[in-house]
């Protein structure tokens, strides 16, 4: 794996190395002998190999000396300057030596490139381990997507069956209430009825004495079960109304019948609904 970025890193240096020599052969060697240009030439190679093989060195120790690879770095843009120097000065093909000067910085920077890579690699088996990890979250990640889709569409089907269904009991309570109002309408005019009146009190008035001899309409809604018989002593008017008189205007705002009859019986008292209605009439009359 370190094939990678070694041997790049390896080529460009040799490469900026042998191209740093030449230059400093061919420039210096016309103003001194050629020896002396070979020697600065190799000077400045060996200082900048020198200083890259101590680096490694630190390196493959777990070490890191600034002060040497400040040295590396002098020592490559003395190289580049030399080839930057050489490309200005130069009669023929100064492009060209321009567009080469900056290897020496490339092969340093390619070598910063290979000691990151080796700070940062892993083992075979750290690598798998990731991996591993990775797959799980990813997994785990997948199944909550589903599961949230999932739990969308059982909620999106709910509220459509909710809706429908209340849809069909609005359509039932509107028959309902149309029905209701109808026969409520029928009473109406049956109660209102001068003959059919008359008739309804006389049958009250038989069945029911005691009663006032007018037929009132039905209460809708729901009512509270009472017994069929009584089982304590029966009051007298008089006494049932004083209870109930009492009971009613127990809280303030004064109590509903239907509350006021829960407390009569809650409190242990014993009246027929008949009689007890009768009573509350009479109270709030």
């Amino acid at each position: 794996m370190n094939a990678k970025t070694v041997l790049p890193a390896v080529a460009m240096t040799a490469v900026s190395m042998v191209l740093t020599l030449a230059v400093v052969v061919m420039w210096l060697g016309t103003a001194v002998p050629w020896p002396v240009a070979l020697i600065v030439g190799l000077g400045i190679d060996g200082g900048w190999l020198a200083t890259l093989a101590y680096e490694r060195r630190l390196a493959g120790q777990g070490d890191h000396s600034p002060v040497v690879t400040g040295v590396g770095w002098f020592f490559g843009l003395v190289a580049t300057g030399v080839l930057v120097a050489h490309a200005l000065t130069a009669e023929t093909s100064a492009g060209a030596w321009l567009a080469v000067a900056w290897l020496p910085i490339a092969a340093k920077a390619l070598w910063l490139v290979h000691g990151l890579w080796e700070r940062t690699a892993l083992t075979p088996l750290a690598l798998d381990a990731i991996r591993g990890i990775q797959q799980e979250a990813r997994d785990e990640a997948a199944v909550a997507r589903a599961r949230l889709r999932a739990d969308a569409a059982t909620e999106e089907t709910r509220l459509t069956a909710v809706t429908e269904a209340g849809a069909r009991v609005a359509h039932v309570q509107a028959k309902t209430a149309e029905t209701l109002a109808g026969a409520w309408s029928t009473l109406e005019a049956a109660r209102d009825g001068k003959d059919t009146g008359r008739a309804l009190t006389s049958v009250t008035t038989r069945v029911t004495p005691g009663v006032t001899p007018c037929w009132e309409l039905p209460v809708w809604g729901p009512t509270e079960p009472v017994p069929a018989l009584e089982t304590g002593p029966q009051l007298a008017n008089e006494a049932l109304d004083a209870l109930v008189d009492e009971i009613r205007h127990s809280e303030t705002p004064a109590l509903s019948y239907r509350e006021m009859a829960t407390r009569f019986r809650a409190a242990g008292h014993a009246a027929s609904e008949v009689r007890l209605r009768a009573a509350w009439k009479r109270v709030v009359a």
